[in-house]
């Protein structure tokens, strides 16, 4: 009697429990999860980011950083949220009043756009590596002539608290001979007797380059300067000064610069400074020959 009136409530409880049992097994087990890792689970997307993709934040005259990401860790620990280091971070110069030097694209106010040849490099004049296949070191610069100073490279120079004096100037009077070559709007930005900055003293410190001193005093000054950087010739490239800019003024228009009368063929960010260095930027309208610098175009 008490079997007949009961036997549901013994015989219910038992099937549940024989199929969750069986459920369980037919899963798999208790080490179904653990044979599914790394085959079946999904690689995080982080692993996935191609190598060398980055960011690359530009301003006037500014730099660009990237950040490398390695499409898989390579040790232990390098998981998805292990970041790169930068692998190449190119930063503006000037940013401070003492810059140590700008990186990047070189230009002694004409670029030479020449590209090398392969083969290996020899020891070259003046300390400079020139390759014997294209005559050049490995930013395209010739052998500078006897007795003038060699470049030095902005990332290997190191900037002392020495201080010293050099004569800086700014003109642009060639535009005046070329009015009717000059973009209408741009007029008004030339001085009538074309200085910008009259020739004067002024202070640099020991390791610094033509380029640390022009892109300071003009900040000093209030008088605009653009720039942009050029690995390939590792110097910056001034491209406009009081809003006046290349092909402004003609298709062969632009800034250069001499020091103590020589048009050196290689970036103002890889001339550094002596003292008593007289450094002169003027605008061209005809590549050069109207300022007496044709000949950088010829070594």
């Amino acid at each position: 009697m008490w079997w007949k009136q009961n036997r549901w409530k013994i015989i219910v409880p038992i099937l549940i429990a024989a199929i969750l049992t069986a459920a369980f097994w037919a899963g798999g087990g208790p080490e179904a999860e653990d044979r599914t890792a790394g085959s079946d689970k999904p690689v995080p997307a982080a692993y996935h980011t191609p190598a060398g993709t980055g960011v690359t934040a530009s301003a006037p005259g500014g730099g660009l950083s990237e950040q490398a990401v390695s499409p898989e860790p390579s040790a232990p620990g390098a998981g998805p949220e292990a970041e790169a280091a930068p692998s190449a971070t190119h930063t503006a110069a000037g940013d401070q009043d003492r810059p140590e030097g700008a990186e990047g694209p070189a230009e002694n106010g004409k670029q030479d756009t020449s590209a090398p040849a392969d083969g290996g490099s020899s020891s070259g004049q003046q300390g400079m590596d020139i390759d014997p296949a294209t005559g050049r070191d490995q930013y395209l610069t010739a052998p500078v002539p006897e007795g003038k100073p060699a470049p030095a490279e902005p990332q290997d120079t190191a900037v002392s608290d020495a201080a010293h004096t050099c004569t800086l100037s700014v003109r642009c009077d060639t535009i005046l001979d070329n009015m009717d070559a000059l973009d209408p709007e741009k007029a008004e930005l030339v001085p009538e007797d074309g200085i910008i900055l009259a020739a004067a003293p002024v202070t640099f410190y020991e390791g610094e380059s033509v380029f640390n001193v022009l892109q300071r005093e003009l900040k000093r000054a209030g008088i605009h300067m653009e720039f942009k950087n050029t690995p390939i010739y590792n110097s910056a490239y001034i491209e406009g000064i009081q809003n006046l800019y290349e092909f402004d003024c003609g298709e062969l228009s632009g800034w250069m610069y001499k020091v103590n009368g020589w048009f050196p063929n290689y970036g103002c960010s890889r001339y550094q400074l002596q003292e008593g260095d007289v450094v002169e930027w003027v605008y061209t309208c005809d590549l050069g020959d109207d300022i007496g610098g044709r000949n950088i175009l010829d070594g």
